[in-house]
């Protein structure tokens, strides 16, 4: 089992910064997990930001190559998403996600486990 809670979410403008946290807790310390990041907007479909692999392989979603960084903090069991230049069509929730396994690209992510979501509004 794995249980996961997201911080960092607000409000923003066009061209701000953010970074969401997410606090990872693990009935399996030593387990392999595929940590990500998903976000829905209002009225679309839930989406796959980044990825980072137990090895430390990521992936990213196109719109946002050069913009977010994903990081894993295995001592302190934490995953985090830097997101620069924040732009209007990035608003939406964001959740942490996992699964066991490795994939190659966030789009191969199908995750087992979901926190509770934490919102992020980019406003011009």
């Amino acid at each position: 089992q794995v249980q996961l809670m997201e911080s960092g979410g607000g409000s923003v403008q066009v061209g701000g910064s953010l970074t969401l946290s997410c606090a990872v807790s693990k009935s399996k310390p030593y387990s392999n997990y595929l940590m990500g990041w998903f976000r829905q907007a209002p009225g679309k479909e839930r989406e796959g930001v980044a990825a980072i692999n137990f090895d430390g392989r990521v992936s990213y979603e196109d719109s946002v190559k050069g913009r977010f960084t994903i990081t894993q903090d295995n001592a302190k069991n934490s995953v985090s998403l830097q997101m620069y230049n924040l732009k209007p069509e990035d608003t939406g929730m964001y959740y942490c996600a996992a699964v066991s396994g490795w994939a190659s690209t966030i789009d191969a992510m199908d995750p087992d486990y979901w926190g509770q979501g934490t919102q992020v509004t980019v406003s011009s």
